[in-house]
């Protein structure tokens, strides 16, 4: 095909339209709903313009083939698949405007209702023991975790999972700034998952939030006489009506709570943590050090 003269190869013959992550989940109802509304609206207002798919997808630059699968609410579009198909149809920014909502379809449902909580917090304090916690992750360290496991997920699943777990990260620009704690144990910042190159990215990305005026990393080392974070995991999440939630692995079989008694405990122990984790100064220096012998 051809605009303005000027060869171009649409998304789909160069293979984007095929991208994992962009399927619906069926079994998001909600997520289901959207698409399908939102598919169906694109429909009715191409039809309304006198195009056919063909047309339609030549003029936005995608395949006629994804047009129907959108269309059918089989696919999710991508933002700036509605930005071309608001513009061709002339939809004065109607079509557009469905790109918040199409964004969180995305997302599988528990991730966008951890999303919400964050979203609302004004301090979240984290002690994870396995992993580098997923508002710490790079792209491809959480493509490299997410991936690895098993059962294995699809890789269309594995993207929309990394999507996800991105989008979190946009406390990060929040204004007013939450006030964000975390202690990693040092055995997860010497494990090179996803590679040498992937980990440098990775331990960068720590030293780069470590150094947030709202941030606190701290490091739990190895060589420790007591460790009070045995039970595993903590998450702290305190919101603006002096309510709070929080869950442990290894506490009240491991669901969320909002009890006063039960986040009294959590927050014993996770403040017990930190004072016998590194300083957050040691910690940087830590991270530095790992980073210069990787």
């Amino acid at each position: 095909m051809s605009v303005d003269g000027e060869a171009v190869r649409t998304r789909s013959e160069t293979g984007e339209a095929d991208e994992p992550g962009w399927e619906v989940d069926p079994d998001d109802e909600w997520g289901v709903a959207v698409i399908t509304t939102v598919g169906r609206q694109l429909k009715l207002r191409r039809e309304a313009a006198g195009l056919r798919a063909a047309e339609f997808g030549a003029a936005i630059g995608y395949g006629e083939d994804l047009v129907y699968k959108v269309e059918g609410g089989k696919r999710i579009p991508r933002p700036d698949y509605l930005d071309r198909a608001d513009e061709v149809l002339g939809a004065g920014g109607l079509i557009s405007a469905m790109k918040e909502d199409v964004r969180k379809v995305r997302y599988p449902k528990t991730v966008r209702a951890l999303g919400k909580l964050e979203a609302k917090a004004v301090e979240i304090a984290l002690y994870e023991c396995h992993i580098v916690p997923g508002l710490l992750q790079t792209p491809e360290h959480a493509r490299s975790v997410i991936g690895a496991a098993q059962p294995p997920y699809s890789p269309d699943d594995v993207e929309r999972m990394v999507a996800a777990r991105l989008a979190r990260q946009s406390i990060f620009e929040r204004s007013p700034a939450p006030a964000l704690s975390f202690v990693l144990e040092e055995g997860v910042l010497r494990r090179s998952i996803g590679g040498t190159m992937a980990w440098r990215q990775q331990l960068e990305r720590l030293l780069e939030v470590g150094r947030l005026h709202n941030v606190v990393l701290q490091v739990m080392p190895m060589k420790c006489d007591t460790h009070s974070g045995l039970d595993g995991r903590i998450e702290l999440l305190k919101f603006p009506d002096g309510t709070a939630v929080g869950r442990s692995d290894g506490a009240f079989n491991g669901r969320p709570t909002s009890e006063p008694k039960h986040l009294r405990i959590l927050d014993l122990r996770y403040g017990t943590i930190r004072a016998q984790a590194l300083s957050p100064g040691e910690s940087l220096a830590f991270i530095e050090q790992l980073l210069g012998e990787t």
